[in-house]
């Protein structure tokens, strides 16, 4: 079996980059290990997006990284492109695959890509990411695109993968810009490793939540409500009330205090407490009155104003609030995912006010 990249002081080179340099190191082949996969996959995100151009020819693309469960591309097309679109795509990535295109890396200049690229508001966007005067450009058959790789030798290399989801990405994961599409694929390097990972997905989706949660009419989502802010059914409430019971006395067990903050909070305290400067991005403010009110994110400043309302001794110490707060944390759309990613959720959260010499005995209670 050939190598398809080394591994030199640790990281993973192409054969096209190792030949460029002159490097030497331990050869990584083409199996399922950790280094391998992630030449492969990279590899195929880029064949993904040369199938898409062949079928779609105005696309443009952004990125189109590895992340745990594979890969993905963010690109731009005029056509609607749905899940049905997917078979097509993977035959068309097959038929090409076929061809074994050489996968060949060369370097431009910062100003030459700009030139190169200048019809595409995409590239000229990852650009200005890229703090180099040069950048590399990766070629299969008549598909390029700006990347750093590493990538597989040639495209024949790819034969086993799925393309998984589809979805909407903002462009640089700034919801004030642009959608775009992305589509999610998994790639192997062989057959069986590919069936084991489907047929794993296949019984996770038979336990997924949100289809366990609707047969039970345990809770839902409506469009007209809002996206994130999920219903509780009678079912769910129940449900809800009996973890909530469980709770309440496992937290008084141990000396927990109940306390309640409210929902609104003025901008001010969330300033001094710095979520407004670090976290304010992912918070909902409202004006009354002409006053800025933020909906808490977290319960933390409302406990501090709990504990500040009367004067404590030392000897006091530790005092433990606990609450059940129902917080709002604006999350991206394309973030959202069942009960896991929501905008509005109830937060069993507590807070401890302790003295130096008690946090040991504190955090080895929390963690007991």
């Amino acid at each position: 079996m050939n190598a398809i990249a080394i591994k030199h002081n640790g990281e993973i080179i192409d054969l096209q980059t190792a030949k460029e340099l002159g490097f030497e190191g331990e050869q990584i082949l083409l199996d399922n290990s950790e280094e391998s996969l992630n030449v492969l996959r990279h590899s195929t995100a880029h064949l993904m997006a040369q199938a898409i151009k062949s079928l779609y020819s105005d696309a443009k693309f952004f990125v189109g990284p590895n992340v745990k469960e594979g890969f993905y591309y963010d690109f731009k097309t005029s056509h609607e492109i749905g899940e049905a679109d997917l078979k097509e795509i993977e035959k068309e990535m097959l038929s090409i695959a076929k061809k074994k295109y050489p996968i060949e890396k060369y370097e431009i200049t910062m100003d030459e890509a700009k030139e190169k690229f200048k019809d595409d508001h995409l590239k000229l966007f990852v650009m200005q990411r890229i703090p180099s005067d040069t950048v590399s450009i990766y070629k299969q058959g008549d598909f390029e695109d700006l990347c750093r790789g590493p990538h597989l030798p040639n495209v024949g290399l790819i034969r086993y993968f799925k393309l998984t989801k589809i979805a909407g990405a903002y462009l640089g994961g700034d919801s004030n810009n642009e959608m775009l599409t992305r589509i999610y694929g998994i790639a192997f390097a062989d057959k069986e490793a590919l069936k084991a990972y489907l047929d794993m997905m296949a019984e996770a989706e038979k336990r997924d939540h949100r289809k366990l949660g609707a047969e039970m009419k345990m809770f839902t989502f409506r469009e007209e409500v809002g996206a994130g802010f999920p219903i509780w059914l009678p079912a769910g409430g129940r449900l809800r009330a009996r973890l909530e019971s469980l709770l309440f006395k496992a937290h008084r067990k141990r000396s927990y205090e109940p306390v309640r903050g409210p929902e609104m909070l003025r901008s001010d305290l969330w300033k001094t407490s710095g979520h407004y400067q670090n976290y304010g991005e992912n918070m909902y403010f409202t004006n009354i009155d002409e006053i800025e009110f933020g909906v808490k994110p977290m319960n933390c400043v409302g406990h501090i104003k709990i504990y500040e309302d009367e004067l404590h001794s030392y000897r006091d110490l530790p005092i433990k609030y606990f609450e059940y707060g129902v917080v709002h944390r604006h999350e991206m759309t394309g973030a959202l995912h069942g009960l896991f990613r929501v905008r509005e959720f109830t937060q069993d959260d507590a807070h401890i006010f302790c003295r130096a010499d008690q946090i040991e005995e504190q955090i080895i209670e929390v963690v007991d």
